[in-house]
């Protein structure tokens, strides 16, 4: 637990449905981004965490959780952490979690309903005021799963990028697919993203720019925006589930899954 310096960061990674592969990867990138930009990241499964406080921290990011992840003294923990101005980020399959419980629905914005298969696709960046987008140019090409939702929530959230549903196969929203959006609910700052299904997706430059825009926006006390060296006048380079490694060789896509 951080004990001086700036409000650290927690990692919360406990599954009790579906589990991602790339949940090492996320920790990876997000002690990266501590250590490059002056905060403490601790990371855990433990639910007994959130049931002893967590006033040492300055954000909760709830990176692919799935299921029922928090003990009802957890969930208190949680819902003190947002009203004392605590900041929350949701990461990809934070969206697939605690579905019995409203609260934790209202904070996220929206809950998952299906997704296609793994695949290439166009993120559609309509807001770039913020750090988390402001790297990026107006179309952004991502492989991941293009996750649906059981309500659009655009009315209570806002709405950051979308879901071009004309790039990949599959997509069951239409024309109005968020995908990545802020809002602030209980007394906390709230950001959430569903792209980061993939190992590969860590280790992209772009999306960790777009991880620490995400937490940065709800962290209290930091502002700013991606990393030097992320930004491009052009915007991104399309990420394509490949990235190239410092060794030299392609490190390839894993399979497609349909289960999120």
């Amino acid at each position: 637990m951080p004990t001086t310096g700036p409000p650290g960061v927690l990692v919360y990674t406990r599954t009790t449905d579906y589990r991602h592969a790339s949940i090492p990867d996320g920790i990876a990138a997000f002690r990266d981004l501590g250590a490059d930009h002056g905060f403490a990241v601790d990371a855990t499964e433990s639910p007994e965490v959130f049931e002893n406080g967590l006033a040492a921290y300055g954000a909760v990011v709830f990176l692919s959780t799935s299921g029922d992840v928090l003990t009802p003294e957890g969930r208190e923990g949680l819902r003190a952490h947002c009203a004392a101005g605590g900041g929350f980020m949701g990461v990809h399959a934070a969206a697939c979690t605690e579905y019995g419980w409203p609260f934790y629905g209202e904070l996220l914005g929206a809950r998952f309903a299906r997704h296609p298969a793994l695949q290439p696709g166009t993120v559609l960046v309509a807001d770039r005021d913020h750090p988390a987008t402001r790297h990026l140019g107006p179309r952004w090409d991502f492989t991941d799963e293009w996750y649906d939702f059981r309500t659009v929530p655009r009315d209570t959230v806002r709405v950051l990028a979308s879901a071009d549903e004309s790039s990949y196969d599959g997509g069951g929203m239409g024309t109005d697919h968020p995908l990545v959006w802020t809002h602030e609910y209980g007394g906390a700052r709230v950001f959430y993203t569903a792209l980061g299904h993939t190992r590969e997706a860590y280790r992209d430059a772009a999306f960790r720019a777009h991880l620490l825009g995400g937490l940065r926006q709800v962290m209290p006390g930091h502002a700013g925006g991606p990393p030097a060296g992320a930004q491009s006048p052009v915007g991104s380079p399309p990420f394509d589930g490949t990235r190239q490694t410092p060794g030299g060789t392609r490190e390839g896509r894993p399979p497609p899954r349909v289960r999120p």
